[in-house]
């Protein structure tokens, strides 16, 4: 599951992509408006950006470029109706890391993502491992020790957000950060109601401590 932010003002296109990449279990977020979108960006992180060029508010090169000298890291996918090589340097200069011109297929949108969810700075693996737990992103499959673990939708995005970042510590705020949309309602109370869910789930009747600790007064890691 990546979190993905998609700037496209016109729905006709930015809905078959966002049903698209929705199905295959990503978070995605969709602005119409170039301000708007640098207004997203200053406050949330995302895993890509789909940018469109033309939007209204602000030219979406635009934000390419201020996202990045503010030191924003996240991949770009630039869209445009624009064909002329010159155009592609600008927005590459810019800071876009790919470019597809319209009109395109949602398959090859996808693909893109994967591409750059492939990146060193975002691996993104279709099959994870910690100790002896398996998830598998394209089955929506959590297995421990051969056995099939049934988690709903958000506690599998919750535990693939963890298992892409063992050992690492994050808040509830984070977690709400980067596992829900930003225009959810949860709060730190609902990360502690699904990482105690996760906890009754995955970890072992037998175990003493859960693969998924507490580090208090500072938020949650898993335990690789």
């Amino acid at each position: 599951m990546a979190k993905i932010l998609i700037v496209e003002d016109e729905p006709d296109l930015s809905e078959p992509v966002r049903a698209y990449l929705t199905h295959e279990h990503h978070l995605v977020e969709v602005v119409a408006d170039g301000l708007e979108a640098m207004e997203r960006l200053r406050f949330y992180k995302y895993d890509v950006i789909i940018l469109d060029w033309m939007l209204p508010g602000m030219q979406g090169v635009e934000v390419c470029k201020g996202f990045r000298d503010s030191g924003g890291t996240t991949p770009i996918l630039m869209l445009t109706s624009r064909r002329q090589t010159n155009d592609k340097i600008i927005g590459l200069d810019a800071g876009a890391d790919d470019y597809l011109t319209k009109p395109f297929d949602v398959h090859e949108v996808s693909a893109r993502v994967r591409a750059l969810l492939r990146r060193p700075q975002t691996v993104h693996s279709n099959v994870l491992r910690v100790r002896n737990i398996i998830l598998e992103t394209s089955t929506f499959r959590v297995t421990r020790e051969g056995t099939d673990i049934q988690l709903l939708p958000k506690e599998f995005a919750l535990l693939e957000f963890f298992m892409r970042h063992p050992n690492q510590v994050f808040s509830a705020e984070a977690l709400l950060d980067r596992v829900w949309s930003s225009e959810s309602e949860a709060s730190p109370e609902t990360i502690r109601t699904y990482i105690k869910r996760l906890r009754q789930k995955i970890d072992r009747k037998d175990e003493q401590s859960s693969i998924i600790s507490t580090v208090h007064g500072v938020g949650y890691k898993l335990e690789a």
